[in-house]
């Protein structure tokens, strides 16, 4: 069986494509781009504001292979037929229907390369509204395997309803997936955190993606007293430091 690497490989060019349509109104500028991991174990932390333009950034601009979870609707057509609309729809009103019928036959032919080709790369189904124990497990297989994982942490759009509604409260599994990696396997996984700013702008809209890339974060430093403290300690520190990210960048 050929290796999610090799079949990534393989269909590169169109995925290269297709990142360059879904950003061709935007142009990317990013900081700290050296303190991206180019091999062994790592899990890439931050804000989720920009659903595809967030994981078409990265795609273009992490130097690796990468993994990432995604949205289980996406891997049936049906169901990604209808993000995509709700998607529209939800930033552009009225005419983002109309701009959904305009774009049918292309969008018809984007998500048949999609949903054919996303498991075949190692994508990670994840059901928003379900619990994320499997999920973690198989991200965790991953990055045991010295691989790269892609963990956005959000719904990817704004929430206007938190403190900061660019930077929604870190879930529990890159700390648990560290966590366990090094307790259990003496495996120091490097997580990189990093603050995305612009995407939450509909593509069709010209503008600039910024995203500021941090150095690398190990739950060696964070250890306390068990798994739960340990856990909460080091999940708390990659949220503030995206934030401490997000911060840096909008004020230059």
């Amino acid at each position: 069986m050929r290796s999610a690497e090799y079949e990534l490989q393989k269909i590169w060019p169109v995925v290269n494509r297709l990142c360059n349509f879904f950003l061709l109104t935007k142009k990317i500028e990013v900081r700290g781009k050296t303190n991206f991991v180019e091999k062994g174990p790592n899990i890439i932390v931050g804000n989720h504001i920009g659903t595809f333009k967030d994981v078409a950034t990265i795609l273009k601009i992490v130097p690796r292979p990468i993994f990432f979870t995604a949205n289980r609707m996406i891997f049936n057509k049906d169901d990604f037929n209808l993000l995509i609309k709700r998607h529209l729809q939800r930033h552009l009103n009225t005419f983002g229907y109309f701009l959904d019928l305009v774009l049918a036959p292309l969008k018809g032919r984007f998500i048949q390369f999609i949903s054919s080709n996303i498991t075949k790369v190692g994508t990670i189904p994840v059901d928003l509204t379900g619990k994320k124990s499997l999920a973690i497990e198989k991200c965790q297989a991953y990055v045991k395997k010295g691989r790269a994982v892609i963990a956005l942490q959000g719904k990817g759009r704004m929430n206007k309803n938190d403190p900061n509604p660019f930077i929604s409260p870190f879930r529990r599994g890159p700390s648990i997936i560290s966590y366990n990696l090094f307790t259990e396997k003496g495996v120091s996984v490097a997580v990189t955190p990093l603050a995305f700013f612009g995407t939450q702008y509909p593509a069709i809209i010209p503008g600039k993606i910024k995203v500021n890339v941090g150095e690398p974060m190990f739950i060696s430093d964070y250890m306390a007293d068990g798994f739960v403290a340990t856990v909460e300690r080091f999940r708390s520190a990659m949220e503030r430091r995206v934030l401490e990210l997000f911060m840096e960048m909008v004020r230059i």
